[in-house]
């Protein structure tokens, strides 16, 4: 269950909440993890090198967005938040136009939050490198229990949401829903409930462990086994056996039905589904 939260928490009231992006947290296995998606037939952004150490790969759709992050090996900069956060679907970011007032606002809802962070990656586009700047604030760790939280602000969408980023050969055209796994759903549905109301055709599920089993099956065994977890991600649109091809061409356990594609990907603990 959702952990170190004060019960008196107030609600935020009438808060829209947007997407801005999920995250796969790769550790050292980026690589890995690219060949996978772009097997699936995703198309995703060149590697970008942030200025915190990381290294990322985007799976760009018209909303939110899928965010492959990675520790490189060789590198002298190290973010130990990727390394000591879990394998997997580890982050759910808002998407706000304000982060200091984001920050405030987490604040006097009883949140415990991050400084507001700054920082950059350069974008090569005809040659010519540009930087992508951000904002971004944190909530500490283990106020939610399955995963990072976060708001981000792009100062330079027009750098990220790029047409030639957001065709893919799969026909999946973007994220509907990300599954939380909790011990008590209800209290986690609340607990979330407090930073907003999605209004941008993206939600959250929550489920047990019992609704897991019961939606995936024997693929279940493949999501995170810890007690709260970000498990499974839903994607719309698809070409269900395109998908499928590529995910039996890597060996990738998977579950089809006339209108619905599971996928999982064993590496990284997590669930992929798709509606035709």
């Amino acid at each position: 269950m959702t952990q170190g939260l004060p019960e008196t928490l107030p609600l935020a009231q009438n808060i829209p909440a947007r997407l801005d992006h999920l995250v796969l947290n790769t550790h050292y296995d980026i690589d890995a993890a690219h060949a996978q998606l772009q097997a699936l037939g995703f198309t995703l952004t060149p590697r970008g090198y942030h200025t915190l150490g990381s290294v990322n790969h985007l799976v760009m759709f018209p909303g939110g967005y899928l965010e492959l992050i990675g520790q490189p090996r060789d590198s002298d900069k190290v973010r130990q938040e990727i390394l000591d956060s879990p394998l997997g679907l580890d982050g759910l970011v808002y998407a706000v136009a304000d982060v200091p007032a984001c920050h405030d606002a987490w604040q006097a809802l009883g949140l415990v939050v991050q400084p507001v962070q700054h920082f950059s990656r350069p974008v090569l586009l005809d040659g010519v490198a540009t930087d992508a700047r951000f904002s971004t604030v944190r909530l500490i760790p283990g106020q939610f229990a399955a995963g990072r939280v976060y708001a981000c602000h792009h100062f330079t969408p027009e750098l990220v949401w790029r047409p030639e980023w957001m065709g893919h050969a799969n026909g999946v055209q973007g994220l509907t829903s990300m599954l939380v796994t909790d011990a008590d759903p209800e209290a986690t549905r609340a607990a979330y409930a407090r930073l907003g109301e999605w209004e941008d055709g993206f939600a959250l599920e929550f489920a047990d462990a019992a609704g897991l089993q019961a939606r995936f099956g024997g693929l279940a065994a493949f999501a995170p086994q810890r007690p709260a977890a970000f498990a499974a991600l839903r994607f719309s649109g698809g070409d269900l056996s395109r998908i499928s091809a590529g995910a039996q061409a890597l060996g990738l356990p998977l579950h089809q039905e006339p209108q619905r594609l599971v996928v999982a990907l064993p590496a990284f603990q997590a669930l992929f589904e798709f509606l035709g």
